[in-house]
């Protein structure tokens, strides 16, 4: 006699899901995480170049990430596996050479984030650069060793990412933007240019490339909260993670159109958010930048050292029993590089980002197989929606543009 899939229950209330700690330590990991010094500079340069036509990038990488996610934390989640466990199974040695693009970029990513902590405690008390940056690696540290490190770490990434979008939010009121132009442009953005399609592709690549795609279903599945009997948690958390990360990229959006069409010309400046923050609110905006930059960058160094460690820490017994250890051992290496090299290398972020770029589509196109053809062995039988199977698909062809354009950086370092 045939066995009858298991079907998924009812998705429960969304009350439930923002009352469970670990669920919530999985959603603001996942969107703290795509929220570092990377994504403020970006979201500000983009401001400045584009003004109100840039609404229309950010609505349409968000739909992209949503449908990123739904399906990564859909089937690592069904699955209670990690990304590199699952692509091993349906790929021998396939998860060993995710793990390997995962953690180089982590590491040089994460390089970046430190410096970004310096450069968010510099500009907050005039705290020399390289000592910010250590004593920032020094409170990341503690999160991993000290006792009760597991429930501190959900705690502290949902007061990280309040605090940023409390703070943010401040300074869109002061700045007053033109809201309306906003909302028309995001819907109605006249001619689409090759400024505002490259804007596009690179929010979707920041947001869910590399590690970032799988911090929240890893954590997810840490915490215990996988399973058919998890899906409608799993669904919605994923959709409230990407919703926070749009929140707060439109808050930043919206606090820098308000200076822009004020007449700032924020893009002489060496640090464009900085000036941008001051233009809004003098030396208290220029303080709130040095805070919300500190948050966003020790909240990605979080996220890049604990997800970059759950892709090796599967590989041995011993890796699994000491893998808070390897988490600090990991910012340490990366702390160490900040302190020689005052930054990451050029040279290894284009690298970097470009293999990032080849991450998400070789990573999603094994979630999405194991979606249609590995579901009786791999998902326990769940029974995977097709409509999500169809959307992930158009996603994955998103990103595998995304992946030969991110080529080119490679290329270039050649040249």
């Amino acid at each position: 006699m045939s066995e009858t899939p298991e079907v998924a229950p009812k998705p429960p209330r969304t009350r439930r899901v923002l009352l469970n700690s670990g669920l919530l330590g999985a959603m603001f990991l996942m969107a703290t995480s795509a929220i570092g010094p990377g994504f403020i500079t970006q979201t500000t340069e983009f401001t400045a170049r584009l003004g109100a036509a840039f609404a229309f990038a950010i609505l349409v990488s968000v739909l992209v990430d949503i449908a990123v996610q739904l399906n990564i934390w859909r089937v690592i989640g069904v699955a209670e596996t990690r990304a590199q466990d699952l692509a091993n199974k349906v790929l021998p040695g396939a998860g060993y050479v995710l793990a390997a693009l995962v953690v180089f970029g982590g590491i040089v990513f994460n390089v970046g984030n430190i410096a970004g902590t310096a450069l968010g405690l510099d500009a907050l008390a005039g705290i020399d650069m390289k000592l910010g940056g250590a004593l920032s690696a020094a409170v990341a540290v503690a999160l991993f060793v000290l006792r009760g490190a597991g429930v501190a770490l959900d705690r502290i990434l949902v007061a990280l990412g309040v605090l940023m979008i409390g703070l943010t939010l401040y300074v869109t009121f002061v700045s007053q933007p033109p809201v309306g132009d906003a909302l028309r442009h995001a819907v109605l953005p006249g001619r689409v240019t090759d400024d505002l399609f490259l804007a596009t592709v690179t929010l979707i690549g920041g947001t869910v490339g590399g590690y970032i795609t799988y911090a929240g279903a890893h954590r997810l599945v840490d915490n215990g909260l996988g399973g058919i009997r998890n899906v409608g948690a799993v669904t919605q958390t994923s959709i409230v993670g990407i919703i926070v990360t749009g929140v707060m990229r439109v808050l930043l959006f919206l606090a820098v159109l308000g200076v822009v069409t004020g007449g700032a010309a924020i893009l002489d400046s060496p640090n464009a958010p900085a000036a941008a923050f001051a233009a809004a609110a003098g030396e208290t905006g220029r303080r709130l930048f040095g805070l919300i930059m500190w948050a966003a960058a020790i909240s990605s160094v979080i996220g890049a050292s604990y997800t970059s460690v759950s892709f090796i820490s599967t590989f041995s017994a011993g890796m699994a029993r000491n893998r808070n250890w390897l988490v600090a051992a990991f910012i340490a290496l990366c702390t160490v590089l900040f302190l020689g090299l005052g930054q990451a290398p050029a040279t290894l972020l284009i690298l970097a980002g470009a293999l990032n770029g080849l991450i998400l589509p070789v990573g999603l196109g094994i979630m999405l197989w194991v979606a249609a053809r590995r579901r009786a062995d791999l998902l326990h039988g769940y029974r995977y929606p097709a409509w999500l199977l169809g959307l992930g698909v158009l996603a994955w062809l998103v990103t595998v543009y995304i992946a030969a354009n991110s080529l080119g950086g490679i290329a270039d370092l050649w040249q």
